[in-house]
């Protein structure tokens, strides 16, 4: 008798065919869908080898369903890592449970710490416009220049040469104004480290928390740049036009900006080698399950799955020829009844498995969880407290 095991190639893909429990319950795969379609009393016309791809077939749907359903709940975690292509083993993650990270998050973060010029995955450039007499207007493309002297716009490469974006622009070489927290005290609470009472320059003692130290500091820095410059400025096209009309031989004589140029989502700052990890669900590091693996829940679907396959196999077969001449009449066969109910079972068990796995993603579990505490709160509140010793919650 010809068994899995000894059989040469036995499933299309060979997926499973060193599995040991697949290859048992292979075999007992033939008897089940034999007996369950009626061989002991007329023939079934599938072989072995239909039979045992249908089996392949099945698990490999499963598989399937439950690695889509990992990864909704699992890609925020497992972005920028290692790929698909670099998965270990058969099931590469499949049958591991990640850590919970930011990544994703922090991606999501990184544009907006860029446009507010306080870090981010792209590097800003300082340079300097040196102001004329009589002009307002200067070009930052042609005329914005690094400390060596060089046109930057003109030093960069790529993608980068695009669009320069400005953040910041400084009548002054820019340093951190923390000399002085207002215009006429003359106490430095900073560099002695908030050790006595703020206080007016009145004399008149307040007790302040050290936060309003640190807000009066950065009011300093503001007044450094905006109030006390008497300058102002409007960027009109690849213009700043600078307010009021800069004098000759009147100080500041150049203008401080920083830029940051056209930020290319494929090159960054840095060298990002999570850049070429996961993205999407095509990658994600899931393989074939493994059967020996899998618990009777799932192999139990597997194995009703893989007789409605050979159900639609042999009505398919049984199709090609609807009726057998036989003397006095002829012999219809009932191919298409065996593939109409096929199909009908294909979908009510594919509706049972997307209904029971869009129950357990990792956010249906935490929405159920917080339910289940506050159902147990409302719980807590209703019970008596025993002689009084007892502490009620809530």
């Amino acid at each position: 008798m010809t068994t899995f095991a000894s059989t040469l190639n036995p499933t299309p893909f060979g997926f499973y065919d060193s599995d040991t429990e697949f290859i048992a319950e292979a075999d007992a795969m033939v008897t089940f869908v034999k007996r369950k379609m009626g061989d002991d009393i007329l023939s079934v016309e599938l072989t072995k080898k239909q039979i045992w791809a249908c089996f392949e077939e099945s698990f490999t749907e499963f598989g399937a369903y439950i690695n889509k359903y990992q990864t909704k709940s699992q890609l925020a975690s497992l972005i920028g890592t290692q790929t698909g292509s670099f998965a270990t083993g058969s099931s590469g993650k499949s049958h591991q449970l990640p850590l919970e990270t930011l990544q994703f998050l922090m991606r999501l973060a990184d544009p907006y710490a860029s446009h507010a010029g306080s870090g981010g995955s792209y590097n800003s450039t300082l340079g300097y416009l040196e102001l004329s007499g009589s002009r307002q207007d200067y070009d930052i493309y042609s005329e914005l220049k690094d400390a060596d002297g060089n046109v930057i716009f003109d030093n960069l490469s790529g993608s980068q040469k695009s669009k320069m974006r400005i953040l910041d622009v400084m009548h002054f070489s820019p340093s951190a104004a923390y000399r002085f927290f207002d215009s006429t005290s003359a106490i430095n609470y900073l560099n002695n480290e908030f050790s006595f009472e703020s206080f007016t320059p009145e004399t008149i003692f307040y007790v302040l928390p050290v936060f309003e130290d640190v807000l009066r500091a950065q009011m300093m820095d503001l007044s450094q740049r905006v109030r006390r410059s008497n300058y102002s400025y409007r960027i009109i096209g690849t213009e700043l036009r600078i307010y009021p009309m800069p004098v000759a031989m009147q100080l500041p004589r150049r203008l401080y900006i920083r830029v940051v140029p056209y930020m290319d989502p494929y090159n960054p700052a840095y060298d990002d080698e999570t850049m070429y990890g996961v993205s999407n669900l095509s990658n994600v590091p899931f393989g074939n399950l493994e059967y020996s693996k899998v618990n009777s829940i799932g192999k139990n679907w597997v194995r009703q799955f893989a007789s409605a396959l050979c159900k639609e196999l042999l009505g398919l077969i049984r199709s090609k020829v609807k009726n057998i001449p036989v003397p006095n009449g002829d012999v219809q066969l009932n191919g298409d009844d065996l593939i109409s109910q096929a199909r009908e079972d294909k979908t009510r068990l594919y509706d049972e498995l997307k209904e029971l796995l869009e129950s357990l993603t990792y956010d249906q579990l935490v929405e159920r969880e917080a339910t289940k505490a506050e159902n147990m709160m409302k719980q807590l509140r209703t019970i008596p407290v025993p002689l009084g010793k007892a502490i009620v919650i809530g």
